[in-house]
């Protein structure tokens, strides 16, 4: 694997694939191309729709234009067609020609406007046409993986309406290449039980077995997204709202945690490992030790049936991605209290926070408050161990 920036290999381990209008289609059996997700027109605006399902705006979902300029968040999330977009948001070379212009090795991959954790397209009853349409997915994502020399790793989306689904598709990928899964926070939201169900464990095992790392996007499921909607108080502007809603969905992934490291599923499964993803760090420390005092406090028969206590487990078996936070002074503080083991680099190309168009030099004056050690493993070397790369 290359290296890049001093020296430095450095992995982005968050940024975003849009499908193009036909992406489904162009891949399905004729026979059900009428059904799958598709582009059509509803109420006078282009919407995806799945089996005659509305999911959601059929915009680009990008912010970075053909000239390779960033433009306002509204227009392109809500306005912009791909044709406006640049074609590195959805065209592996291109991509791979914006990691080498940035300086960057190796990229993880995530949906864009299905569902960042690809809860929308398990929202059909007919579980077998959800299960088709999250196989399309999920195969042209190896692929991609494949013909990039492992340099673009997408993370493959699970059927999270059934465990049984979900377990077979993860061995199906694992055997393909795939080096993680995208899971929605809230299967309950599709039918299956809650992740603190015991009935998830044959899924956490496989998934410890294979090496395949879990991944929780910031709004990857419906419960989410549904709280995104709510967050903003009506009368503020669409970009405000946008703002308002981009930045509580942090609080989102600190359910995520909260809730996964209560369930036990870490003790009863103690190398399962997993992610949070476009979540930042700054809040970790914080809502540990909240945690820890909420449920000494509250809990306290529940606490004793731990294996440790609750703020321990992030380091033994989570990782969170960091970009954007900009206290350089207390950097050193932070990572100390989140592990140095712990945080992955993101760049959340090409979305509205995206670093883009020079992620290494907009993180090169806080980083330098880091040994060089410390830089290494957060800008690349932890990424390369959790992704065998």
């Amino acid at each position: 694997m290359m290296m890049v920036a001093n020296d430095t290999l450095v992995i982005d381990c968050d940024s975003h694939f849009a499908e193009p209008p036909d992406f489904f289609t162009s891949r399905a059996p004729a026979a059900l191309r009428d059904r799958m997700p598709r582009v059509e027109q509803v109420e006078g605006r282009p919407t995806w729709v799945f089996d005659g399902h509305p999911l959601g705006p059929a915009s680009a979902g990008v912010v970075i234009g053909r000239d390779g300029r960033k433009v306002n968040s509204c227009k392109g999330l809500l306005e912009w067609t791909h044709e406006m977009a640049h074609p590195s948001a959805w065209d592996p070379q291109a991509r791979l020609q914006i990691l080498d212009q940035c300086g960057i090795s190796a990229q993880v991959i995530f949906p864009n406007t299905i569902g960042l954790g690809g809860q929308d397209l398990g929202v059909v009853k007919d579980e077998k046409l959800c299960l088709l349409a999250i196989r399309i997915y999920n195969d042209s994502m190896v692929e991609m993986q494949a013909n990039s020399g492992n340099r673009l790793l997408p993370m493959p989306l699970m059927p999270a309406w059934s465990v049984e689904a979900s377990i077979a598709e993860a061995r199906r990928v694992a055997a393909l290449g795939a080096r993680g899964v995208n899971m929605t926070q809230d299967p309950q939201d599709l039918g299956a039980p809650d992740l603190a169900s015991r009935a998830w464990d044959p899924f956490w095992e496989v998934c410890t077995e294979l090496r395949l790392p879990v991944h929780f996007h910031i709004g990857a499921s419906v419960t989410a997204m549904t709280f995104f909607g709510k967050y903003p108080w009506p009368s503020h502007t669409m970009n405000t709202q946008l703002a308002i809603g981009g930045t509580l969905l942090f609080v989102g992934n600190a359910r995520v945690v909260v809730n996964a490291i209560l369930s036990g599923m870490f003790d009863r499964h103690p190398d399962l490992k997993v992610v949070s993803v476009e979540s930042g760090v700054g809040w970790i420390p914080f809502v540990l030790e909240a945690l820890d005092y909420e449920m000494a406090e509250n809990a306290p028969d529940e606490l004793a049936q731990l294996g440790k206590p609750p703020s321990e487990y992030f380091r033994s078996n989570m990782y969170a991605t960091f970009w954007f936070e900009r206290n350089r002074n207390k950097l050193p503080d932070l990572v100390e209290a989140v592990g140095e083991d712990n945080i992955l680099f993101e760049t959340d190309f090409p979305h509205p926070t995206c670093l883009y168009p020079h992620p290494l030099q907009s993180v090169e004056a806080k980083m330098a408050t880091l040994s060089p050690e410390v830089r290494r493993k957060i800008l690349g070397e932890n990424a390369k161990k959790l992704y065998r790369l």
